[in-house]
């Protein structure tokens, strides 16, 4: 369909028949014309046309360049004209679509309590899991949840770029990473461009397991171990005592995990720069000296320095000291 016939759908949709349409349409061409003008170039008759401009003018599309019956017509900006009923059509489409999520989510519900098999479908290889992983991230409304383990099976950070237009959306992502992937290559700098997006991020020893869960109501667990050969088997879980024990999992160890690059927030008063503090969380999430180096780009002797002038800052001499004086002060 071409670009007129998608025009005049939705302006019908906002309320203007067809006459009105053409009106304004020539009257847009024009930028004015008299009532005469408009009706040697449309196909309509003096009554058509009267109500025709009865109606734009009602709609605030089409004001008089006079008061005499056959004065100039200019026509009015159609973005406020028609702001506001778009913004209605805007809210109704949304109730409309959260309502079939609600029946859909009621279908299967009722087909799960009747159908076991529906609990849990099972998808097998790489290519498939990293597909099921970005619909559900395009899918999510509410929050979504990760185990984020070293070495990944299906997806890596720099390739998770479904994640950027969630954030941007209001989605709401909360991650938890193994201390061992902070040390492969570029990690910490992918980490901190989704922290700068709005993600929060937490980093711990060691996570039982992968895991992706969406708005509490769908989760993505792979079947076998990582050393397993062949191609990942994942189960994606609907709503079940299953996923409520997956999601309490997640929230025991993001309870107990420590925050990650909160550097990229305000600097706290009288306390450490954004830089610094940038290096004491990935001190206090116990990233080896090395590591940090690698990651921020500095020699390892400078990483000992920097970690010596916050202990200065903090009034301690050791560096045990100084991860508690980081969590006691709000540093972290």
């Amino acid at each position: 369909m071409d670009a007129t016939g998608d025009g005049r759908q939705v302006l019908g949709i906002l309320g203007l028949d067809e006459d009105e349409e053409q009106v304004y349409r020539v009257l847009l061409r024009l930028s004015t014309a008299r009532p005469a003008e408009l009706t040697a170039r449309l196909p309509l008759d003096a009554d058509r046309l009267g109500r025709a401009l009865s109606g734009l003018r009602e709609r605030g599309l089409v004001a008089p360049n006079g008061t005499a019956p056959d004065a100039p017509l200019r026509p009015l900006p159609p973005d406020v004209a028609l702001g506001d009923e778009l913004l209605r059509h805007q809210r109704s489409l949304e109730s409309a679509r959260r309502r079939v999520a609600q029946l859909t989510e009621e279908y299967r519900a009722g087909v799960r309590r009747h159908d076991a098999d529906h609990l849990v479908e099972i998808i097998t290889g790489a290519d498939a899991l990293r597909a099921r992983l970005r619909r559900m991230q395009d899918e999510a409304r509410v929050e979504v949840l990760w185990f984020c383990r070293a070495n990944p099976l299906a997806m890596s950070g720099p390739e998770n770029l479904e994640e950027f237009p969630a954030l941007a959306r209001g989605v709401s992502y909360r991650a938890i990473y193994e201390r061992d992937l902070l040390a492969e290559p570029a990690a910490l700098a992918d980490v901190e461009k989704a922290v700068r997006s709005g993600e929060q991020a937490r980093v711990t020893d060691l996570l039982p397991v992968r895991l992706a869960v969406a708005d509490r109501a769908t989760a993505i667990c792979p079947l076998v171990p990582d050393r397993a050969s062949g191609e990942p088997t994942a189960a994606v879980i609907g709503r079940s005592q299953l996923l409520d024990a997956l999601l309490a999992l997640f929230d025991s160890h993001w309870n107990a995990a420590t925050p990650l690059l909160p550097g990229v927030g305000p600097t706290v008063d009288g306390g450490p720069s954004a830089d610094e503090r940038r290096l004491l969380s990935l001190f206090v999430a116990g990233v080896p000296d090395k590591s940090i180096a690698s990651q921020l780009g500095v020699s390892r002797r400078t990483i000992q320095r920097r970690l010596a002038d916050l202990m200065t800052l903090a009034g301690v001499d050791t560096r045990p000291g100084l991860a508690y004086q980081a969590a006691r002060r709000g540093w972290l």
